[in-house]
């Protein structure tokens, strides 16, 4: 059976690593990104071409992939005049691996299935390097059918394809997942930053916690930054602020709230409004280090280190 002609669309550093992978596995590629460098690599490659709008990619492709930024971009790109809503081939499968809103994500998939094609919710864990190895892992949701229909597909690029049920929840398990993430690196480089401030040793610290049930990756993440100043988690404090703000708003959509997730958007919109959303998140570390009881909301200005 020949490969499916894949569209893909957002090739910034974990996107275009995805599609370097799929070259490298034979699949022929159209793409499209504002990035034209971004484009011009790929081409560079060789079997993959560049579409002029989201609808001229979906009228050329069996699959259609998306790595865009949030899920406004997501809904320009899929409903705008020259969308791929537009364009979508009957049987065609729309691929979200973004971090997307649940409820978007699931009217997406009704308006695409009215048109007789699919879609799938299959946000990413891991890193870049993953991706361009094709060993990312892959949080998959919707239809079985559709699902099986691209798991092949899937399988050249992760090496843990976890299957979630209906369309939404890959988005919703993803939400989750960084909501935890994110709360306990700000939890651990607070815990650094107040050691600091109390004269407690920040590699002594480490040691000790590092040795009980608290220890995890994201420990080491932020150990790696507050005490040896390397920088080595790839996911901006920018995109941590705005997967909190879904969380939230997905929290608020079940009826319920979530007290600790507001506690960690709190701190990394502040760090954000001072200007460090372009760190990495274990820098978050500078603004708690900087943070002054003044009985006031904390202060927005903040200089980096």
């Amino acid at each position: 059976m020949s490969k499916p002609v894949i569209g893909f669309i957002g090739l910034g550093l974990m996107g275009g690593n995805m599609v370097e992978n799929l070259q490298k596995r034979g699949f022929e590629l159209v793409v499209m990104d504002l990035d034209k460098d971004a484009v011009q690599r790929v081409l560079d490659r060789g079997q993959a071409s560049e579409a002029a709008s989201p609808r001229a990619l979906a009228e050329a492709c069996d699959i259609v992939m998306l790595c865009l930024t949030t899920s406004e971009v997501v809904e320009k790109v899929v409903y705008g005049q020259d969308g791929i809503l537009a364009g979508i081939r009957e049987g065609a499968v729309l691929i979200d691996f973004g971090t997307s809103i649940p409820a978007s994500t699931r009217r997406i998939g009704a308006d695409l299935a009215a048109k007789g094609a699919g879609m799938v919710d299959a946000p990413l864990g891991r890193t870049p390097a993953h991706a361009r190895d094709g060993l990312l892992n892959i949080m998959a949701a919707g239809d079985r059918d559709i699902f099986d229909k691209v798991k092949p597909v899937l399988d050249e690029q992760g090496e843990n394809i976890f299957y979630l049920g209906a369309l939404g929840a890959g988005h919703v398990t993803k939400l989750i997942n960084n909501f935890m993430g994110m709360t306990t690196v700000c939890t651990m480089s607070q815990a650094f930053a107040v050691a600091e401030r109390a004269g407690v040793d920040r590699a002594q610290l480490y040691e000790i916690m590092s040795t009980g049930p608290s220890n995890s990756p994201f420990m080491s993440f932020c150990k790696n930054y507050a005490v040896d100043g390397v920088s080595d988690l790839g996911f901006s404090i920018n995109n941590a602020n705005k997967d909190l703000g879904y969380f939230l708003k997905m929290a608020e959509e079940l009826g319920t709230r979530a007290e600790i997730a507001e506690g960690t958007a709190h701190n990394l919109s502040a760090a954000v409004a001072a200007g460090m959303g372009e760190g990495n998140v274990p820098e978050i570390f500078d603004y708690f280090l900087k943070l002054e009881n003044s009985g006031e909301d904390a202060p927005q200005d903040m200089m980096v280190n």
